[in-house]
């Protein structure tokens, strides 16, 4: 049996024709498809829709009453797999949902999306700011920023800029208890650190050579890194701050990057989507205004 809307396209389009073979040549089918969607139609309706001689085929009054219910359903189908071709505004409306770390998401992704926005009015973000790794698949994520790795061959992955991590401090703190030359000097002079969502304790903070190392006796433990750059500014604590955020404080001289000689490796900033099938216009234009917008944002900090 044919799908049941080619039966009812099929029939329409005969209906409005003087012959099925001038049916069949407008759908780009064969006279023998149009045959055969009649006869279906006919035998589920019991009801003979036309009638047929050797010159041409006439609509019965039956087939008249289902032609007039049939075809406005036919054409709003029809419509729905046009409307972007007729319409190609239609292709940037929409929600997109993006997927970004918490204080990353907060310094750059929020100021270059509102960006974007301003120059695609039909567009709307849902956007999920946090340190958790998001559930693409659970949580309907369009676009997702990672800082680290993706190692998902499920993605569609573009690397972005890298991000370095300092040691910093404001001046009047150093004053007071002194330049701390070596990680081990760290132990004794107040210090900050972040929750780890994923494990519930707290970020190690990292170096080269030596690797990682805790500070059990941190002064302040926050979660949100812009909250815990605030107590460094205050001159509270030293912190490892990554660069997006210590960028813009350094050049100004409220603070000062320590232990240069120690800084670990930089990490990757990756943007990324989903591959699952077609993606709509939105979503790609989005991605790479994203990735365009993110880029110039992050080398005019340096």
């Amino acid at each position: 049996m044919q799908d049941k809307f080619e039966i009812l396209r099929n029939f329409c389009r005969a209906a409005e024709s003087v012959s099925f073979k001038q049916a069949a040549i407008s759908l780009g089918i064969s006279p023998q498809a149009i045959t055969r969607a009649v006869k279906e139609l006919e035998a589920v309706k019991g009801e003979i829709l036309f009638h047929r001689n050797t010159r041409q085929v006439r609509l019965t009054a039956y087939g008249q009453e289902l032609l007039q219910q049939a075809k406005p359903l036919v054409r709003e189908i029809e419509a729905l797999f046009l409307r972007n071709a007729s319409n190609p505004s239609d292709e940037l409306k929409g929600k997109v949902t993006i997927a970004a770390p918490l204080g990353f998401g907060r310094a750059l992704v929020a100021p270059v999306l509102a960006n974007i926005l301003k120059k695609y009015p039909d567009i709307s973000v849902d956007m999920r700011l946090s340190d958790q790794r998001a559930d693409v698949v659970e949580e309907r994520i369009d676009v997702g920023l990672r800082i680290g790795f993706v190692k998902d061959n499920r993605y569609i992955v573009k690397r972005l800029s890298t991000i370095k991590f300092y040691v910093v401090a404001a001046r009047s703190l150093i004053d007071s208890v002194g330049m701390p030359r070596s990680p081990e000097d760290l132990a004794h002079v107040p210090t900050s650190s972040i929750h780890d969502p994923e494990t519930g304790k707290e970020w190690p903070w990292e170096f080269n050579p030596g690797g990682k190392v805790n500070f059990p006796t941190s002064r302040i433990v926050v979660d949100d890194g812009q909250a815990e750059f605030t107590a460094v500014k205050a001159g509270l604590v030293f912190a490892q701050a990554p660069s997006f955020l210590a960028d813009p404080y350094l050049k100004t001289g409220e603070i000062v990057r320590v232990l240069q000689d120690y800084e670990p490796d930089p990490w990757t900033l990756f943007l990324y989507r989903p591959q699952r099938g077609p993606v709509p216009k939105r979503v790609r234009v989005l991605f790479d205004e994203l990735a365009s917008g993110l880029v110039e944002r992050l080398e005019s900090t340096l």
